[in-house]
This record gives C-alpha cells, structure tokens and sequence, in this order.
C-alpha cells in the first residue's frame, strides 16, 4: 500500500479573535486528561452532544430554559473538539486520518442538530428556512473540505469567523431565545437565510478565485 503524506490534522493558521486564547488554553491543558482517555474517545462524544442538542431543543418546545442545556451541549462540543486531536499529539498516539474522517463528519451531524433542535421552536415557513439552513451552513464545510483538497491547505476560519465564534453566536440566540421568547426571531428568519446564503457565496467566490490562480501559475509553470 502506498504511503502518502497527510495534512488533514495540520491546519491553517486561525485567524479569530479568540483563536490565541484557544490556543493558550489548549496547550496548557492538554496534559491534565487521564491516560485513560484518548483523543478518539472525544471525538465520538460529539454523538452524545448532537442527541442532547436535538433533546434539549424538543423539551424547548413547552419550556425554553431547556436553552441552557443546548447551549451546555455547544460548550461540552467545543471542548471535545478541542482536545481530540491535541490529545492525539501530545501523546504521539493520534490517529490522524481516522480523526480528520470522524471529527469533521461528526462536526457536520451536531450542526445539523442544532438547526433540528431549533426546528421544534418553530412553525410553517420558519421551520422551513431552519431545515433550508442546514445545506446552507453545511456547504461552508463542503466548500473547506474541496478547498484543501485542492490545494492542500485546510482551512477553518473565514471572514474572522471559525467554529469557536459559531458556537458563541448559538449560545447567545439560545439566551436571548429564554429571556425574550421566540416571537421576535419569526420576522428574522428570512434575513438569516439571505444573509447565510450571501456569506457563502463570497466565501465560495473568494476560494474558487484562490484556486484559480494557483491553476494558472500551475499553468505557467509547465510552459516551456
């Protein structure tokens, strides 16, 4: 079997707010896990917290403090995804592309749960656009994915954001969600589609430009 060089579990530089501060935390951190604990055992939890966000966001239906545990189910999800694969190379006993599969294909289904838990809070059209907005935020993976593919850098972070924002953004409309109800986010529901799709589509273009442009210098350089 051939041997090639894998770079999945090596990403982009993550240029947010918060990625510095992650990265500290990280670091110091990482060495405080039981041996018994290995970087696959957390990365499968993201089963556990993508069922608890769907849970929690049912039992939202009758009562929306049930919020607090969706947004437990995002912090729990953030710290696992953290520490798998850091875990892996701390101890040099990763399994890198075992992890890149599982972690990001587990990444997909919890935000998939998300929109599904959010799905029960509302009705007609709203609900609609919830399950419309899981392809929508689910291309942005795609398109991350195809881009290192296609050029061998994996990024994560676009326009300031990466995932540790993402989930931010979710634990904050769950809070605003309890203390003001689900009434006022009906009439926003149109615009989060629109805007959503907007995003992408500069994301998309931006890549697709970067890409070319590796093509066309490619291109030159087998000129003769």
């Amino acid at each position: 079997m051939q041997t090639t060089i894998f770079t999945g579990d090596k990403k982009a530089p993550m240029k947010t707010l918060l990625a510095a501060a992650e990265k500290k935390f990280i670091l110091n951190n990482v060495q405080k896990f039981p041996a018994w604990i290995e970087g696959y055992h957390l990365t499968l939890t993201t089963i556990l917290w993508s069922a608890g966000v769907i849970f929690f966001g049912y039992l939202a239906k009758n009562n929306l403090h049930w919020l607090w545990l969706s947004s437990l189910m995002l912090v729990l999800q953030w710290f696992t995804d953290c520490f798998d694969g850091a875990l892996g190379r701390h101890r040099d006993t990763g399994i890198p592309k075992w992890g890149f599969f599982m972690d990001h294909l587990l990444d997909f289904v919890f935000m998939a749960c998300i929109f599904i838990g959010y799905s029960f809070l509302l009705t007609g059209i709203q609900r609609d656009i919830i399950f419309l907005l899981i392809p929508v935020f689910g291309t942005f993976m795609v398109s991350s994915f195809l881009s290192f593919g296609a050029t061998g850098d994996f990024k994560i972070t676009y326009l300031g954001t990466g995932p540790t924002e993402i989930r931010i953004w979710f634990i904050v409309l769950n809070t605003i969600l309890i203390f003001c109800g689900t009434k006022w986010i009906e009439k926003f529901m149109i615009y989060i589609l629109i805007i959503s799709v907007i995003v992408l589509c500069v994301i998309i273009f931006r890549t697709q430009k970067y890409i070319w442009k590796i093509d066309m210098q490619d291109k030159m350089n087998r000129m003769p």
